[in-house]
């Protein structure tokens, strides 16, 4: 299910990751600065300028130090509510933490402090830019407080295309935090089933560890789409969890499923796989959806007059964009674990097919071996199914081994 969320009152920070870098109006900034040298501190306020007009509702306060690594950071609207903000890991700037108002004047102020008591304060005030034309809806498929497999992405989707010039901009506003800390990255998916642009993945290099909890902020809300008159409408929140380690493999030489949790076998399940001229994808998928019943119809899919199929099945688990699903097919029992008889899904028996159901998450991947057909790319959630070397590539900043950054956010 897609869910649209503006962004949440700050709370209380979740990760141990946040907790590190001490969110608050004001923020205690170590990390890039250099250290105290024996000339006076010194602060020095970059952007936005003092006096500036029509700024980004997405603005960043930009600054350097002199002669000391620790600083204080306050924004405050014009009113005296203040708003809290943390600083980015690589120390480039410090970033609200959430979407300021539009046509609303605010004033930031930075104080660098020694360690004998010695300070120096820098200031300025600007205001934002009225809301423009054009507000671009920012989704997520991801719920919050949802249970999710180990190899579940984070999914963002635009209402419209991210032209390639403005994508390194905003994918510098999608911050992750996990608990414990794991190493990944955003990729701009392009497919045929995707528009270039309309919908960037987030996914570890290795398949989350059962037990993650994962915090992101998809802090779009403001940001220039590369056009006219044209912002995101929305900030996002998402906290979920990650559960077990649960793999299922179907092998085509033997005609079987394996379903493993952490590392241990099961359940060992027959199954008929897409017969030659309707095969079955091989690949790295997840379970994108369970759906206690489904409708299929594939008449107009199949392009022949009188061509295709209608009918419904239970206990079925969606694996591909295109239709291929894990599900209940009585009717193939004596074909399961000897001979491929299916349009393309994984078919079970009803027993089976319900143990499935009331078994797996959404997100837990499903490796497909030995069939006719190679797994298109964008058909489904396919993040696992290239190298994390090729991943890596569908990032518009250029990727840097590192763990995941901490979000601006409570």
């Amino acid at each position: 299910m897609i869910r649209t969320r503006t962004v949440r009152a700050l709370g209380p920070v979740l990760l141990a990751t946040l907790l590190a870098v001490g969110l608050g109006a004001c923020t205690r900034a170590t990390w890039n600065a250099p250290g105290e040298t024996p000339d006076p501190p010194k602060v020095t306020l970059t952007a936005p300028a003092d006096g500036a007009t029509d700024v980004s509702t997405a603005t960043e306060i930009e600054f350097s130090l002199a002669g000391t690594r620790t600083s204080q950071v306050t924004l405050t609207e014009e009113g005296g509510a203040t708003v809290d903000g943390a600083m980015r890991e690589d120390g480039s700037s410090w970033v609200p933490g959430q979407q300021l108002k539009y046509g609303t004047r605010y004033t930031a102020t930075v104080t660098a402090t020694k360690s004998d008591g010695s300070s120096a304060t820098a200031s300025t005030t600007f205001t934002t830019m009225e809301q423009p034309g054009r507000l671009v809806r920012v989704q997520s498929f991801n719920g919050d407080d949802v249970v999710y497999g180990i190899g579940m992405p984070i999914i963002i989707r635009f209402e419209i295309d991210v032209p390639e010039s403005a994508r390194a901009a905003i994918q510098r506003r999608l911050f992750v935090t996990s608990e414990p800390a794991q190493e990944g990255v955003w990729h701009w998916i392009s497919s045929r089933y995707h528009n270039a642009g309309s919908e960037v993945h987030y996914r570890p290099k290795d398949y989350w560890q059962p037990g993650t909890k994962i915090h992101a902020r998809i802090a779009t809300g403001g940001m220039s789409w590369g056009f006219a008159d044209v912002v995101g409408r929305n900030d996002l929140t998402l906290d979920f969890t990650i559960g077990q380690a649960r793999v299922l493999t179907v092998d085509n030489a033997t005609k079987h499923m394996t379903v493993t949790e952490d590392g241990q076998v099961v359940k060992d399940i027959p199954v008929s796989l897409g017969k030659p001229s309707t095969p079955s994808s091989s690949g790295t998928m997840l379970v994108m959806s369970r759906n206690p019943t489904y409708h299929f119809d594939t008449r107009r899919e199949s392009g022949v007059a009188g061509g295709g199929y209608v009918v419904d099945v239970a206990w079925a688990e969606q694996l591909t964009t295109s239709g291929e699903f894990i599900h209940a097919a009585p009717w193939s029992v004596a074909q399961q674990g000897h001979t491929n008889v299916s349009h393309g899904c994984v078919n079970v028996s009803e027993t089976n097919a319900k143990w499935i159901f009331d078994t797996v998450q959404v997100g837990d991947p499903v490796i497909i071996k030995g069939t006719e057909h190679k797994l298109t790319w964008g058909d489904g959630f396919t993040d696992w199914d290239i190298p994390w070397e090729e991943y890596v590539k569908g990032s518009a900043i250029p990727y840097v081994p590192a763990t995941p950054s901490p979000s601006p956010t409570a």
